[in-house]
Protein backbone atom coordinates (compact mmCIF):
# COMPACT_ATOMS: atom_id res chain seq x y z
CA UNK A 1 0.00 0.00 0.00
CA UNK A 2 1.32 3.43 -0.96
CA UNK A 3 1.26 6.16 1.69
CA UNK A 4 0.93 9.71 0.32
CA UNK A 5 2.73 12.46 2.22
CA UNK A 6 0.81 15.78 2.20
CA UNK A 7 3.57 18.34 2.76
CA UNK A 8 1.21 21.35 2.78
CA UNK A 9 -0.97 19.76 5.41
CA UNK A 10 2.01 18.92 7.58
CA UNK A 11 3.36 22.47 7.27
CA UNK A 12 -0.01 23.86 8.26
CA UNK A 13 -0.02 21.53 11.26
CA UNK A 14 3.44 22.74 12.29
CA UNK A 15 2.32 26.36 12.00
CA UNK A 16 -0.68 25.65 14.22
CA UNK A 17 1.50 23.88 16.80
CA UNK A 18 3.97 26.77 16.80
CA UNK A 19 1.14 29.26 17.24
CA UNK A 20 -0.30 27.22 20.12
CA UNK A 21 3.12 27.11 21.79
CA UNK A 22 3.36 30.90 21.44
CA UNK A 23 -0.09 31.32 22.98
CA UNK A 24 0.70 28.93 25.84
CA UNK A 25 3.95 30.77 26.52
CA UNK A 26 2.18 34.17 26.48
CA UNK A 27 -0.47 32.87 28.88
CA UNK A 28 2.21 31.58 31.29
CA UNK A 29 3.96 34.96 31.21
CA UNK A 30 0.61 36.65 31.87
CA UNK A 31 -0.01 34.43 34.92
CA UNK A 32 3.51 35.05 36.20
CA UNK A 33 3.06 38.83 36.07
CA UNK A 34 -0.62 38.73 37.13
CA UNK A 35 -1.82 40.40 33.93
CA UNK A 36 -4.18 39.31 31.13
CA UNK A 37 -3.46 37.64 27.81
CA UNK A 38 -5.01 39.03 24.61
CA UNK A 39 -5.31 37.83 21.02
CA UNK A 40 -5.11 40.95 18.87
CA UNK A 41 -6.51 39.07 15.88
CA UNK A 42 -9.90 39.35 17.58
CA UNK A 43 -9.60 43.02 18.61
CA UNK A 44 -10.12 46.17 16.46
CA UNK A 45 -7.00 48.33 16.49
CA UNK A 46 -7.60 51.93 17.54
CA UNK A 47 -5.57 54.14 15.17
CA UNK A 48 -5.27 56.92 17.75
CA UNK A 49 -3.79 54.43 20.23
CA UNK A 50 -1.43 52.99 17.60
CA UNK A 51 -0.02 56.45 16.90
CA UNK A 52 1.15 56.85 20.52
CA UNK A 53 4.15 54.65 19.73
CA UNK A 54 5.93 55.11 16.42
CA UNK A 55 6.33 52.00 14.27
CA UNK A 56 10.11 51.54 14.49
CA UNK A 57 10.42 51.66 18.31
CA UNK A 58 7.23 49.58 18.63
CA UNK A 59 8.71 46.78 16.55
CA UNK A 60 12.07 47.02 18.33
CA UNK A 61 10.45 46.76 21.77
CA UNK A 62 7.82 44.18 20.71
CA UNK A 63 4.94 46.33 21.88
CA UNK A 64 1.71 47.71 20.36
CA UNK A 65 -0.78 50.16 21.82
CA UNK A 66 -4.13 48.95 20.51
CA UNK A 67 -6.88 50.80 22.38
CA UNK A 68 -7.35 54.15 24.10
CA UNK A 69 -10.20 55.88 25.89
CA UNK A 70 -9.35 59.32 27.21
CA UNK A 71 -6.05 58.94 29.06
CA UNK A 72 -6.38 55.18 29.49
CA UNK A 73 -4.30 53.19 27.00
CA UNK A 74 -4.03 49.43 26.52
CA UNK A 75 -0.77 47.90 25.24
CA UNK A 76 0.17 44.37 24.23
CA UNK A 77 3.72 43.06 24.80
CA UNK A 78 5.67 39.81 24.52
CA UNK A 79 8.02 40.33 27.46
CA UNK A 80 6.82 42.75 30.18
CA UNK A 81 10.32 42.87 31.74
CA UNK A 82 12.20 43.68 28.53
CA UNK A 83 14.12 46.96 29.10
CA UNK A 84 12.91 48.56 25.85
CA UNK A 85 9.33 47.57 26.62
CA UNK A 86 9.60 48.96 30.15
CA UNK A 87 11.07 52.23 28.82
CA UNK A 88 8.19 52.80 26.39
CA UNK A 89 5.56 52.03 29.05
CA UNK A 90 7.29 54.48 31.42
CA UNK A 91 7.31 57.11 28.67
CA UNK A 92 3.54 56.72 28.24
CA UNK A 93 3.02 56.97 32.00
CA UNK A 94 5.20 60.08 32.17
CA UNK A 95 2.99 61.61 29.46
CA UNK A 96 -0.04 61.26 31.73
CA UNK A 97 -1.46 57.98 30.44
CA UNK A 98 -2.75 55.15 32.62
CA UNK A 99 -1.20 52.10 30.94
CA UNK A 100 -2.86 48.66 31.06
CA UNK A 101 -0.50 45.88 29.93
CA UNK A 102 -1.46 42.59 28.26
CA UNK A 103 0.73 39.77 27.00
CA UNK A 104 0.34 38.51 23.45
CA UNK A 105 2.12 36.61 20.71
CA UNK A 106 4.44 37.75 17.93
CA UNK A 107 1.71 36.94 15.42
CA UNK A 108 -0.73 39.22 17.24
CA UNK A 109 1.80 42.05 17.25
CA UNK A 110 2.38 41.58 13.53
CA UNK A 111 -1.37 41.99 13.02
CA UNK A 112 -1.39 45.23 15.04
CA UNK A 113 1.75 46.59 13.35
CA UNK A 114 0.21 46.00 9.93
CA UNK A 115 -2.19 48.84 10.74
CA UNK A 116 0.60 51.43 10.65
CA UNK A 117 0.27 51.52 6.87
CA UNK A 118 -3.40 52.46 7.28
CA UNK A 119 -2.65 55.67 9.17
CA UNK A 120 -3.52 58.82 7.26
CA UNK A 121 -1.16 61.63 6.38
CA UNK A 122 -2.55 63.63 9.28
CA UNK A 123 -1.42 63.22 12.85
CA UNK A 124 -4.14 62.65 15.38
CA UNK A 125 -4.61 62.02 19.05
CA UNK A 126 -7.72 60.97 20.91
CA UNK A 127 -10.32 63.62 20.31
CA UNK A 128 -8.19 65.61 17.86
CA UNK A 129 -7.50 65.45 14.14
CA UNK A 130 -4.48 67.50 13.15
CA UNK A 131 -4.71 68.32 9.45
CA UNK A 132 -1.36 69.67 8.29
CA UNK A 133 -1.14 73.25 7.07
CA UNK A 134 0.36 72.10 3.77
CA UNK A 135 -2.41 69.60 3.13
CA UNK A 136 -5.24 72.03 3.95
CA UNK A 137 -3.56 74.80 1.98
CA UNK A 138 -3.29 72.51 -1.03
CA UNK A 139 -6.90 71.47 -0.59
CA UNK A 140 -8.25 75.03 -0.29
CA UNK A 141 -6.45 76.04 -3.49
CA UNK A 142 -8.30 73.27 -5.34
CA UNK A 143 -11.78 73.88 -3.94
CA UNK A 144 -14.06 76.30 -5.77
CA UNK A 145 -17.43 74.62 -5.28
CA UNK A 146 -19.25 71.73 -3.63
CA UNK A 147 -18.86 69.86 -6.93
CA UNK A 148 -15.07 70.07 -6.52
CA UNK A 149 -15.33 68.47 -3.07
CA UNK A 150 -17.46 65.66 -4.46
CA UNK A 151 -14.91 64.96 -7.20
CA UNK A 152 -12.02 64.89 -4.72
CA UNK A 153 -13.85 62.46 -2.47
CA UNK A 154 -14.74 60.21 -5.41
CA UNK A 155 -11.08 60.21 -6.49
CA UNK A 156 -9.94 59.11 -3.01
CA UNK A 157 -12.57 56.38 -2.76
CA UNK A 158 -11.76 55.03 -6.23
CA UNK A 159 -8.12 54.43 -5.25
CA UNK A 160 -9.10 51.77 -2.67
CA UNK A 161 -5.90 52.43 -0.72
CA UNK A 162 -5.62 51.45 2.92
CA UNK A 163 -5.63 55.03 4.13
CA UNK A 164 -8.66 56.09 2.08
CA UNK A 165 -11.08 56.28 5.03
CA UNK A 166 -8.88 58.70 6.96
CA UNK A 167 -8.39 60.76 3.82
CA UNK A 168 -12.14 60.63 3.15
CA UNK A 169 -12.88 62.09 6.59
CA UNK A 170 -10.18 64.73 6.24
CA UNK A 171 -11.53 65.93 2.90
CA UNK A 172 -15.13 65.92 4.18
CA UNK A 173 -14.10 68.06 7.17
CA UNK A 174 -11.76 70.35 5.25
CA UNK A 175 -14.37 70.80 2.53
CA UNK A 176 -16.97 71.84 5.09
CA UNK A 177 -14.57 74.32 6.64
CA UNK A 178 -13.57 75.67 3.22
CA UNK A 179 -17.20 76.23 2.20
CA UNK A 180 -18.10 77.59 5.67
CA UNK A 181 -20.68 74.88 6.28
CA UNK A 182 -22.22 74.82 9.75
CA UNK A 183 -23.01 71.08 9.76
CA UNK A 184 -22.06 67.89 7.95
CA UNK A 185 -24.80 65.28 7.50
CA UNK A 186 -23.84 61.70 6.59
CA UNK A 187 -27.03 59.68 6.18
CA UNK A 188 -27.21 55.95 5.36
CA UNK A 189 -29.87 54.64 2.99
CA UNK A 190 -30.58 51.03 2.07
CA UNK A 191 -27.86 50.67 -0.60
CA UNK A 192 -25.81 53.86 -0.30
CA UNK A 193 -24.96 56.77 2.00
CA UNK A 194 -25.49 60.46 1.34
CA UNK A 195 -23.21 63.35 2.27
CA UNK A 196 -24.71 66.82 2.68
CA UNK A 197 -23.41 70.18 3.94
CA UNK A 198 -25.60 72.79 5.60
CA UNK A 199 -24.65 76.07 3.95
CA UNK A 200 -26.29 79.26 5.24
CA UNK A 201 -28.95 77.19 6.99
CA UNK A 202 -29.91 75.04 3.98
CA UNK A 203 -28.76 71.48 3.25
CA UNK A 204 -26.88 70.90 -0.02
CA UNK A 205 -26.08 67.50 -1.54
CA UNK A 206 -22.38 66.76 -1.99
CA UNK A 207 -22.34 63.14 -3.17
CA UNK A 208 -23.59 59.60 -2.62
CA UNK A 209 -21.13 56.83 -1.76
CA UNK A 210 -21.05 53.13 -0.92
CA UNK A 211 -22.22 51.59 2.35
CA UNK A 212 -18.87 49.88 3.00
CA UNK A 213 -17.11 53.25 3.11
CA UNK A 214 -19.89 54.58 5.35
CA UNK A 215 -19.41 51.74 7.84
CA UNK A 216 -15.65 52.30 8.04
CA UNK A 217 -16.10 56.09 8.31
CA UNK A 218 -18.68 55.61 11.08
CA UNK A 219 -16.22 53.54 13.12
CA UNK A 220 -13.45 56.09 12.56
CA UNK A 221 -15.68 58.99 13.61
CA UNK A 222 -16.75 57.06 16.73
CA UNK A 223 -13.10 56.54 17.67
CA UNK A 224 -12.26 60.21 17.11
CA UNK A 225 -15.29 61.31 19.14
CA UNK A 226 -14.69 58.96 22.05
CA UNK A 227 -17.92 57.04 21.42
CA UNK A 228 -18.69 53.33 21.86
CA UNK A 229 -18.12 51.44 18.63
CA UNK A 230 -20.24 48.44 19.62
CA UNK A 231 -23.29 50.54 20.59
CA UNK A 232 -25.53 50.86 17.54
CA UNK A 233 -29.07 51.07 18.91
CA UNK A 234 -28.68 54.17 21.09
CA UNK A 235 -28.12 57.84 20.32
CA UNK A 236 -24.60 59.02 21.18
CA UNK A 237 -23.00 62.45 21.42
CA UNK A 238 -19.29 63.18 21.36
CA UNK A 239 -16.73 65.71 20.26
CA UNK A 240 -13.29 66.13 18.76
CA UNK A 241 -11.26 69.00 17.38
CA UNK A 242 -9.62 69.74 14.06
CA UNK A 243 -6.36 71.65 14.15
CA UNK A 244 -5.66 73.84 11.14
CA UNK A 245 -2.59 76.05 11.41
CA UNK A 246 -3.01 77.55 14.89
CA UNK A 247 -6.79 77.31 14.97
CA UNK A 248 -8.69 74.68 16.95
CA UNK A 249 -12.06 74.01 15.35
CA UNK A 250 -14.34 71.93 17.52
CA UNK A 251 -16.56 69.28 15.98
CA UNK A 252 -19.67 68.09 17.85
CA UNK A 253 -20.71 64.57 16.86
CA UNK A 254 -24.28 63.33 17.04
CA UNK A 255 -25.24 59.75 16.16
CA UNK A 256 -28.85 58.64 15.82
CA UNK A 257 -29.89 55.02 15.14
CA UNK A 258 -32.06 54.63 12.06
CA UNK A 259 -33.50 52.03 9.71
CA UNK A 260 -30.22 51.60 7.78
CA UNK A 261 -27.56 52.15 10.48
CA UNK A 262 -26.67 55.32 12.37
CA UNK A 263 -27.15 58.81 10.98
CA UNK A 264 -24.16 61.10 11.56
CA UNK A 265 -24.28 64.86 12.08
CA UNK A 266 -21.05 66.77 12.67
CA UNK A 267 -21.56 70.32 13.87
CA UNK A 268 -18.65 72.63 13.10
CA UNK A 269 -17.86 75.26 15.70
CA UNK A 270 -15.39 77.56 14.01
CA UNK A 271 -14.28 80.42 16.30
CA UNK A 272 -14.00 82.71 13.27
CA UNK A 273 -17.69 82.28 12.44
CA UNK A 274 -18.78 83.51 15.87
CA UNK A 275 -16.43 86.52 15.94
CA UNK A 276 -18.97 88.92 14.43
CA UNK A 277 -18.96 92.49 15.81
CA UNK A 278 -22.32 93.76 17.00
CA UNK A 279 -22.28 96.38 14.22
CA UNK A 280 -22.16 93.62 11.55
CA UNK A 281 -25.05 91.47 12.79
CA UNK A 282 -27.55 93.27 10.56
CA UNK A 283 -29.38 95.07 13.36
CA UNK A 284 -31.43 98.06 12.13
CA UNK A 285 -29.64 101.34 13.09
CA UNK A 286 -32.28 102.59 15.52
CA UNK A 287 -32.44 99.26 17.34
CA UNK A 288 -28.64 98.96 17.31
CA UNK A 289 -28.32 102.30 19.13
CA UNK A 290 -30.90 101.14 21.70
CA UNK A 291 -29.12 97.83 22.31
CA UNK A 292 -25.71 99.46 22.67
CA UNK A 293 -27.21 101.74 25.30
CA UNK A 294 -28.92 98.86 27.13
CA UNK A 295 -25.85 96.60 27.30
CA UNK A 296 -23.82 99.49 28.74
CA UNK A 297 -26.07 99.62 31.82
CA UNK A 298 -24.66 98.16 35.06
CA UNK A 299 -27.64 95.90 35.73
CA UNK A 300 -30.81 94.47 34.23
CA UNK A 301 -31.66 91.61 31.89
CA UNK A 302 -31.42 91.36 28.12
CA UNK A 303 -33.23 88.38 26.60
CA UNK A 304 -33.03 87.10 23.05
CA UNK A 305 -35.48 84.54 21.70
CA UNK A 306 -35.87 82.38 18.63
CA UNK A 307 -35.72 78.76 17.49
CA UNK A 308 -32.57 76.64 17.51
CA UNK A 309 -30.15 77.86 14.86
CA UNK A 310 -31.45 81.41 14.74
CA UNK A 311 -28.15 83.00 15.79
CA UNK A 312 -28.93 83.74 19.44
CA UNK A 313 -25.50 82.57 20.62
CA UNK A 314 -23.72 84.73 18.04
CA UNK A 315 -25.71 87.77 19.18
CA UNK A 316 -25.02 87.20 22.88
CA UNK A 317 -21.30 86.64 22.23
CA UNK A 318 -21.23 89.89 20.25
CA UNK A 319 -22.75 91.64 23.28
CA UNK A 320 -20.15 90.07 25.59
CA UNK A 321 -17.24 91.15 23.40
CA UNK A 322 -18.66 94.66 23.22
CA UNK A 323 -18.93 95.10 26.99
CA UNK A 324 -15.85 93.12 28.06
CA UNK A 325 -13.08 95.13 29.67
CA UNK A 326 -10.30 94.19 32.06
CA UNK A 327 -12.02 95.77 35.07
CA UNK A 328 -15.17 93.63 35.04
CA UNK A 329 -15.81 89.94 35.59
CA UNK A 330 -18.00 87.99 33.16
CA UNK A 331 -19.21 84.44 33.80
CA UNK A 332 -21.16 82.31 31.32
CA UNK A 333 -23.17 79.15 32.01
CA UNK A 334 -23.61 77.25 28.75
CA UNK A 335 -24.76 73.89 27.39
CA UNK A 336 -22.43 73.29 25.73
CA UNK A 337 -19.64 75.87 25.58
CA UNK A 338 -19.65 76.44 21.84
CA UNK A 339 -16.84 78.97 21.54
CA UNK A 340 -14.13 79.99 23.96
CA UNK A 341 -13.79 83.68 24.68
CA UNK A 342 -10.49 84.92 26.18
CA UNK A 343 -10.76 86.78 29.47
CA UNK A 344 -14.21 85.38 30.27
CA UNK A 345 -14.99 82.58 32.74
CA UNK A 346 -17.06 79.94 30.92
CA UNK A 347 -18.66 76.97 32.64
CA UNK A 348 -20.53 74.06 31.05
CA UNK A 349 -23.56 72.37 32.56
CA UNK A 350 -23.60 68.61 33.12
CA UNK A 351 -27.06 67.25 33.84
CA UNK A 352 -25.74 63.74 34.59
CA UNK A 353 -23.70 65.13 37.47
CA UNK A 354 -26.44 67.47 38.66
CA UNK A 355 -24.73 70.62 37.40
CA UNK A 356 -27.67 72.36 35.75
CA UNK A 357 -28.23 75.96 34.62
CA UNK A 358 -29.76 76.52 38.06
CA UNK A 359 -26.74 75.20 39.95
CA UNK A 360 -24.39 76.99 37.57
CA UNK A 361 -26.19 80.28 38.13
CA UNK A 362 -26.15 79.86 41.90
CA UNK A 363 -22.43 79.10 41.83
CA UNK A 364 -21.71 81.97 39.45
CA UNK A 365 -23.36 84.48 41.79
CA UNK A 366 -20.96 83.41 44.55
CA UNK A 367 -18.05 84.38 42.26
CA UNK A 368 -18.92 88.08 42.43
CA UNK A 369 -19.50 88.64 38.69
CA UNK A 370 -20.50 91.90 37.04
CA UNK A 371 -22.10 90.25 34.01
CA UNK A 372 -23.65 86.79 33.71
CA UNK A 373 -24.69 84.96 30.58
CA UNK A 374 -27.12 82.07 31.14
CA UNK A 375 -27.24 79.96 27.97
CA UNK A 376 -30.95 79.27 28.33
CA UNK A 377 -33.71 79.79 30.87
CA UNK A 378 -35.58 76.48 30.96
CA UNK A 379 -37.31 76.28 34.33
CA UNK A 380 -38.96 78.46 36.94
CA UNK A 381 -36.10 78.41 39.47
CA UNK A 382 -33.52 79.47 36.90
CA UNK A 383 -35.87 82.21 35.69
CA UNK A 384 -36.48 83.54 39.22
CA UNK A 385 -32.78 83.55 40.17
CA UNK A 386 -31.78 85.20 36.87
CA UNK A 387 -34.41 87.90 37.35
CA UNK A 388 -33.29 88.36 40.96
CA UNK A 389 -29.66 88.71 39.83
CA UNK A 390 -30.69 91.38 37.33
CA UNK A 391 -32.36 93.27 40.17
CA UNK A 392 -29.38 93.07 42.50
CA UNK A 393 -26.70 94.79 40.47
CA UNK A 394 -25.84 92.26 37.75
CA UNK A 395 -26.24 92.57 34.00
CA UNK A 396 -27.76 89.29 32.80
CA UNK A 397 -27.86 87.99 29.22
CA UNK A 398 -29.95 84.93 28.42
CA UNK A 399 -32.19 83.19 25.89
CA UNK A 400 -35.72 81.79 25.82
CA UNK A 401 -37.47 79.57 23.31
CA UNK A 402 -40.33 81.74 22.09
CA UNK A 403 -41.16 82.93 18.58
CA UNK A 404 -41.45 86.67 19.15
CA UNK A 405 -40.12 89.38 21.43
CA UNK A 406 -43.62 89.84 22.84
CA UNK A 407 -43.77 86.12 23.66
CA UNK A 408 -41.01 86.57 26.25
CA UNK A 409 -43.32 88.07 28.85
CA UNK A 410 -46.11 85.43 28.80
CA UNK A 411 -43.40 82.75 28.83
CA UNK A 412 -41.77 84.15 31.97
CA UNK A 413 -45.19 84.49 33.62
CA UNK A 414 -45.81 80.82 32.79
CA UNK A 415 -42.50 80.01 34.50
CA UNK A 416 -43.77 81.68 37.66
CA UNK A 417 -41.90 84.98 37.52
CA UNK A 418 -43.76 87.78 39.33
CA UNK A 419 -44.78 90.43 36.73
CA UNK A 420 -43.81 93.23 39.14
CA UNK A 421 -40.33 91.74 39.56
CA UNK A 422 -40.06 91.18 35.83
CA UNK A 423 -40.83 94.81 35.10
CA UNK A 424 -37.96 96.06 37.25
CA UNK A 425 -35.49 93.47 35.98
CA UNK A 426 -35.90 93.26 32.19
CA UNK A 427 -34.32 95.98 30.04
CA UNK A 428 -35.17 94.63 26.61
CA UNK A 429 -36.54 91.50 24.97
CA UNK A 430 -35.41 90.56 21.46
CA UNK A 431 -36.39 87.99 18.86
CA UNK A 432 -34.34 87.00 15.84
CA UNK A 433 -33.96 84.78 12.80
CA UNK A 434 -31.22 84.29 10.22
CA UNK A 435 -31.72 85.29 6.57
CA UNK A 436 -29.53 84.22 3.68
CA UNK A 437 -27.81 87.12 1.91
CA UNK A 438 -28.06 87.35 -1.88
CA UNK A 439 -24.85 86.66 -3.78
CA UNK A 440 -23.59 90.05 -4.95
CA UNK A 441 -22.03 88.46 -8.04
CA UNK A 442 -25.15 86.97 -9.59
CA UNK A 443 -28.26 88.50 -7.97
CA UNK A 444 -30.88 89.69 -10.47
CA UNK A 445 -32.90 92.89 -10.28
CA UNK A 446 -36.68 92.59 -10.82
CA UNK A 447 -39.57 95.04 -10.64
CA UNK A 448 -41.99 94.81 -7.72
CA UNK A 449 -45.36 93.98 -9.22
CA UNK A 450 -48.71 92.31 -8.55
CA UNK A 451 -49.20 90.52 -5.23
CA UNK A 452 -45.61 91.25 -4.18
CA UNK A 453 -46.23 94.99 -4.52
CA UNK A 454 -49.46 94.83 -2.49
CA UNK A 455 -47.67 92.83 0.23
CA UNK A 456 -44.60 95.07 0.40
CA UNK A 457 -46.55 98.35 0.24
CA UNK A 458 -48.77 97.14 3.07
CA UNK A 459 -45.82 96.30 5.32
CA UNK A 460 -43.95 99.51 4.44
CA UNK A 461 -47.02 101.58 5.37
CA UNK A 462 -46.77 100.22 8.93
CA UNK A 463 -43.15 101.28 9.39
CA UNK A 464 -43.07 104.46 11.49
CA UNK A 465 -39.60 105.69 10.50
CA UNK A 466 -39.27 105.33 6.73
CA UNK A 467 -35.99 107.24 6.52
CA UNK A 468 -33.85 104.14 5.74
CA UNK A 469 -36.15 103.20 2.81
CA UNK A 470 -34.88 104.68 -0.44
CA UNK A 471 -36.52 102.27 -2.89
CA UNK A 472 -40.01 100.77 -3.25
CA UNK A 473 -40.09 99.86 -6.95
CA UNK A 474 -37.48 97.13 -7.38
CA UNK A 475 -36.03 94.17 -5.54
CA UNK A 476 -33.54 91.40 -6.27
CA UNK A 477 -33.79 87.64 -6.59
CA UNK A 478 -31.33 84.76 -6.50
CA UNK A 479 -29.69 83.26 -9.60
CA UNK A 480 -26.67 81.07 -8.71
CA UNK A 481 -23.04 81.02 -9.82
CA UNK A 482 -19.69 79.46 -8.94
CA UNK A 483 -19.07 82.12 -6.28
CA UNK A 484 -22.11 80.99 -4.25
CA UNK A 485 -22.02 77.25 -5.06
CA UNK A 486 -24.98 77.89 -7.38
CA UNK A 487 -27.29 78.58 -4.45
CA UNK A 488 -27.81 82.28 -5.17
CA UNK A 489 -26.85 83.17 -1.61
CA UNK A 490 -23.62 83.77 0.25
CA UNK A 491 -23.62 84.31 4.01
CA UNK A 492 -26.40 85.16 6.42
CA UNK A 493 -27.62 88.21 8.29
CA UNK A 494 -29.82 88.63 11.33
CA UNK A 495 -33.49 89.60 11.31
CA UNK A 496 -34.47 91.34 14.55
CA UNK A 497 -37.26 92.85 16.60
CA UNK A 498 -37.26 94.09 20.18
CA UNK A 499 -39.47 95.43 22.93
CA UNK A 500 -38.20 97.79 25.60
CA UNK A 501 -39.53 97.74 29.14
CA UNK A 502 -41.55 100.97 29.28
CA UNK A 503 -44.38 102.15 31.50
CA UNK A 504 -46.92 100.88 28.96
CA UNK A 505 -45.35 97.39 28.87
CA UNK A 506 -44.96 97.32 32.65
CA UNK A 507 -48.64 98.14 33.08
CA UNK A 508 -49.95 95.55 30.65
CA UNK A 509 -47.82 92.58 31.82
CA UNK A 510 -49.51 92.79 35.22
CA UNK A 511 -52.75 91.78 33.48
CA UNK A 512 -51.42 88.42 32.13
CA UNK A 513 -51.67 89.67 28.51
CA UNK A 514 -51.48 87.80 25.20
CA UNK A 515 -48.62 88.33 22.72
CA UNK A 516 -50.89 90.40 20.49
CA UNK A 517 -51.76 92.75 23.37
CA UNK A 518 -48.10 93.25 24.21
CA UNK A 519 -47.24 93.92 20.55
CA UNK A 520 -49.99 96.55 20.42
CA UNK A 521 -48.66 98.21 23.58
CA UNK A 522 -45.16 98.29 22.06
CA UNK A 523 -46.16 100.06 18.82
CA UNK A 524 -45.39 103.47 20.29
CA UNK A 525 -41.71 102.47 20.63
CA UNK A 526 -41.35 102.66 16.83
CA UNK A 527 -38.99 99.66 16.61
CA UNK A 528 -39.56 97.65 13.40
CA UNK A 529 -40.80 94.10 13.90
CA UNK A 530 -39.15 91.20 12.07
CA UNK A 531 -41.55 91.45 9.12
CA UNK A 532 -40.77 95.15 8.66
CA UNK A 533 -37.04 94.63 9.22
CA UNK A 534 -37.08 91.89 6.61
CA UNK A 535 -38.89 93.97 3.98
CA UNK A 536 -36.35 96.78 4.47
CA UNK A 537 -33.59 94.24 3.83
CA UNK A 538 -35.43 93.05 0.69
CA UNK A 539 -35.73 96.62 -0.64
CA UNK A 540 -32.05 97.29 0.03
CA UNK A 541 -31.06 94.26 -2.06
CA UNK A 542 -29.67 92.32 0.89
CA UNK A 543 -32.03 89.37 0.50
CA UNK A 544 -34.95 88.18 -1.61
CA UNK A 545 -38.66 88.27 -0.83
CA UNK A 546 -38.84 84.49 -1.30
CA UNK A 547 -36.08 83.99 1.28
CA UNK A 548 -37.86 86.27 3.74
CA UNK A 549 -41.06 84.28 3.22
CA UNK A 550 -39.15 81.08 3.93
CA UNK A 551 -38.14 82.37 7.35
CA UNK A 552 -41.26 84.18 8.58
CA UNK A 553 -44.97 84.23 7.76
CA UNK A 554 -45.46 87.43 5.76
CA UNK A 555 -49.23 87.04 5.55
CA UNK A 556 -49.85 86.79 9.28
CA UNK A 557 -50.98 89.93 11.04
Amino acid sequence: MTILFDEDKQNQRLVELHHKQEEDSARLIAEKHNIDYINLALVPINSDALRLIKEEPARAAHIASFNMVGKKVQVAVIAPEDPETVAIIKSLSDSGFSVFVFTTTKGSLDKAWSNYKNLSYSESTSGALDVSSDEIGKFLSQVHSIADIGKMIEAILSEKKSYRISRFIEIVLAGAIATKASDIHIEPEETYARLRYRLDGVLNDVLKFDKETFGLALSRIKLLSGLKINVKSEAQDGRFSVKINNDDIEIRTSLLPGAYSESIVLRILNPKSIAVPIEQLGIEPKLLAILQHEISKPHGMILTTGPTGSGKTTTLYAFLRKVHTSDIKIITIEDPIEYHLPGIVQTQTNAEKGYTFLEGLRSALRQDPDIIMVGEIRDSETAEIAVSAAETGHLVFSTLHTNTAAGTFPRLIDLGVNPKTMASAINVSMAQRLLRVLCATCRKEVAIEGKDKILIDGIVSEIQDKTPITNTTKMWTEVGCDACNHTGFKGRVGLYEAILMTDAIETIIRENPSEREIQKAALSQGIPNMKQDGVMKVLSGMTSLAELGRIIDLERE
